[in-house]
């Protein structure tokens, strides 16, 4: 098995804080997600190392056995017990280490690649995980603002899927046990499910904080009022302040997009009034306001 060099897929160094991987995978995301790149086999490969070297090393418990492991991460715990079996009949002593994680890698192969052992042990197939299954799923944001499940069919199985509501542009969810079949015996592989969300309302996501830009008119403005502004999940009324400037903005709490697995959490709703200035106005009108606006 080739090994993957989960950090320098996501270009960080192994001494990268949680948040140096969360904003590496999100720029790297972006950078080669599918949509971007149409027809590009190598871009597609680079997004899918990108999604499965930020499901390792964003998992405190993944990474640590990566770092330890290598290559053979997921089967760290498989070579301890053997280790434990061996010592307790008299093998390998329980203090031997490793050197590298090569190291640990060849004798991983030698003793479960073919067969080992006699005896009570028997002669023992290696039994290897399934490949993993990568796919992406399509949502509008108005369906990424609820909690909901979507059924697709993966090798000829039709698949339930939940998906949490603040589900963001190109993460990925994993499905256990939905890839490929292992091989002899070995557990299946895992399904990803990458999610592009196509933005067609007014306003602008950026995490959990929605933006919108709201017309007025200008005796709203002017003198106050009240507007309907429109949010996720309906509209609201908002009193209008007299005198309120163009671009002025205003913070609506708790209407913006729900936080990710964070039920009942949400952003907020920022919004930026546009005063609509008349046009085609009569000559009177046009006399009226000269006569407002007249510097006395």
């Amino acid at each position: 098995m080739e090994f993957m060099d989960y950090y320098k897929i996501l270009e960080i160094d192994k001494n990268a804080s949680t948040e140096d991987i969360k904003k590496a995978y999100r720029k790297l995301a972006r950078k080669y997600h599918p949509d971007l790149n149409p027809n590009d086999a190598q871009a597609k490969k680079k997004f899918q190392q990108i999604n499965e070297a930020n499901e390792v090393l964003s998992d405190p418990e993944k990474r640590k056995k990566y770092d330890k492991y290598g290559k053979d991460w997921e089967r760290g715990e498989e070579y301890e017990k053997y280790r434990q079996q061996q010592q307790n009949r008299g093998g390998r002593s329980q203090s031997q280490s490793f050197g590298s994680q090569e190291d640990f890698s060849d004798f991983f192969e030698s003793m479960f690649g073919g067969s080992y052992g006699s005896g009570s042990y028997g002669r023992t197939s290696a039994k290897y995980k399934g490949e993993d299954i990568h796919a992406e799923l399509n949502l509008d944001l108005k369906s990424a603002f609820s909690t909901h499940q979507q059924t697709f069919t993966v090798n000829g199985k039709a698949i339930r899927v939940t998906i949490p509501a603040g589900i963001e542009q190109g993460q990925t969810i994993r499905i256990p046990g939905h890839g490929q079949a292992g091989i002899n015996g070995g557990p299946n592989g895992d399904l990803y499910i990458s999610f592009s969300i196509q933005n067609n309302t007014p306003f602008r996501r950026q995490g959990a904080d929605l933006y919108l830009q709201q017309d007025i008119e200008l005796k709203t403005a002017l003198l106050g009022g009240e507007v309907l502004i429109p949010t996720m999940d309906g509209t609201v009324k908002v009193q209008v302040k007299p005198e309120t400037q163009n671009g002025s903005k205003i913070k609506l709490k708790g209407k913006g997009f729900p936080v990710y697995k964070k039920e009942g959490v949400f952003g907020d709703l920022y919004v930026t009034f546009q005063v609509k200035l008349p046009v085609n106005l009569s000559q009177k009108q046009k006399e009226l306001l000269a006569e407002i606006f007249k510097t006395p």
